[in-house]
């Protein structure tokens, strides 16, 4: 990796090295732009195991220019996610909506670990920064256009901008709100049993769709089954929802003492959808050790994504439920879009805090609308849907629900940034 040189007159700190942290960076040093990244941990991983990219995370892989890397990764010889099914998980298993998508709207399966590989092969590893949790940022008192970063080890950074890349627990989040860091974050009523199952095994147990043509959807009353190929087809990522009744967001409350992830006994996620069709049950057999994750989002919408010359990027801004796999892709055009406008050339360090207003403008609707259309989705998912739980209904409920998510002209909001700067 060629070290990155930097042209522009400020510098950026990024905290936190997930996706949506290093493809910032990465973004950000083919403008020009000095950027460091802070991580928490020892070195640069991903929670969790498959990650769906769906036609607009692609094209932004694809203009950061580490696209070939990131399908060589997947281990997949083309795009995976070409169908979308929705079944009945009940006892009859009809499919309700066979979506067969057009050749610009496929998508990509991919193990979160092989999608971080990919990112940084073109990341300068001496830009990292580990064992680095941030607590506080603040401006220097000496130069206002200058961010003292603090860690927990006693030690300072500065930087012009600070960009939090720090996730739904974000530090950088509730330093711009002035509110602790799980007051914008709410329970969402719904558990998620995660895990990997072989194909084969799911063949075995008498699994008949084929689950490795794309994604599947098996829907029912307060439950449903999202399943996608990764690694060649050869194996499925699996989510398992279960919805605890009908409070709605921000009503209920998570259990206390119940962290948000541990490993849970194949039994309760077996009992949980007992009376579901065989095709499910053989599904959740193949699951042996399935961590349990409680499904939480940013809630209610954030007032801005912005303060002074701290910005927030991916689930740190916007985190919401996974319905529409949207997050991921939402978290790499927030990325894209502030290093294009960072990178623009009538940007500077006398009008960053402009810019990022300018940012915030162009991103925050989109990413909030995201987020609304993807708690309806759950819902028709859960058998919720405004025109009942049926074929037809389910159709008409579910028809072009992902055309919003997808076909998002990003480059016109780039140009339109551009615009902005320009008349600064």
């Amino acid at each position: 990796m060629t070290p990155w040189r930097a042209t522009k007159d400020f510098t950026v700190a990024v905290v936190g090295g997930g996706v949506c942290g290093l493809a910032c960076a990465i973004a950000l040093a083919k403008e020009g732009v000095h950027v460091d990244v802070y991580e928490t941990t020892t070195k640069f991983k991903e929670i969790g195991a498959g990650i769906g990219l769906g036609p607009n995370a692609v094209r932004v892989l694809r203009e950061l220019g580490v696209w070939e890397d990131v399908h060589a990764a997947s281990g997949e010889a083309d795009l995976n996610m070409r169908v979308f099914r929705y079944i009945s998980g009940l006892s009859d298993h009809e499919i309700f909506y066979d979506n067969i998508l057009a050749s610009e709207d496929h998508g990509l399966g991919i193990a979160r670990f092989s999608l971080i590989d990919a990112l940084l092969k073109h990341f300068d590893i001496s830009r990292a920064h580990f064992n680095k949790r941030c607590i506080n940022v603040s401006p220097s008192a000496a130069n206002p256009s200058v961010q003292i970063l603090t860690f927990t080890d006693g030690t300072t950074r500065e930087a012009n901008v600070v960009i939090g890349a720090d996730g739904i627990k974000s530090t950088i989040r509730s330093i711009i709100t002035g509110r602790s860091v799980d007051a914008d974050v709410a329970w969402s009523n719904t558990a998620a049993y995660r895990g990997l199952v072989q194909l084969r095994e799911a063949k075995a147990a008498g699994v008949k769709v084929d689950l490795a043509a794309g994604f599947w959807c098996f829907m029912g009353p307060e439950k449903h089954i999202v399943t996608f190929p990764i690694q060649g087809g050869n194996t499925i990522n699996v989510v398992a929802f279960v919805t605890n009744g009908p409070e709605p967001i921000g009503l209920a409350k998570l259990p206390h003492g119940e962290p948000w992830v541990k490993t849970t006994p194949q039994s309760e996620l077996l009992e949980a959808y007992d009376g579901w069709g065989h095709q499910v049950k053989g599904l959740l057999k193949c699951l042996h050790k399935p961590s349990k994750w409680s499904i939480c989002a940013v809630h209610p919408h954030l007032p801005s994504y912005v303060k002074g010359n701290v910005a927030l990027i991916g689930d740190a801004a916007h985190a919401m439920l996974t319905h529409l796999g949207g997050g991921a892709g939402q978290g790499l055009e927030d990325a894209l879009l502030l290093a294009r406008l960072l990178g623009a050339p009538g940007t500077n360090v006398g009008n960053l805090e402009r810019v990022l207003r300018i940012y915030d403008g162009l991103r925050r609707p989109r990413s909030q609308n995201i987020w609304d259309r993807s708690l309806r989705a759950g819902q028709v998912y859960e058998a919720l849907g405004e025109h009942g739980f049926n074929t037809d209904g389910v159709r008409k409920d579910l028809a072009g629900i992902f055309i919003p998510v997808w076909h998002h002209k990003l480059q016109d909001d780039i140009q339109e940034g551009y615009k902005q700067i320009r008349a600064l």
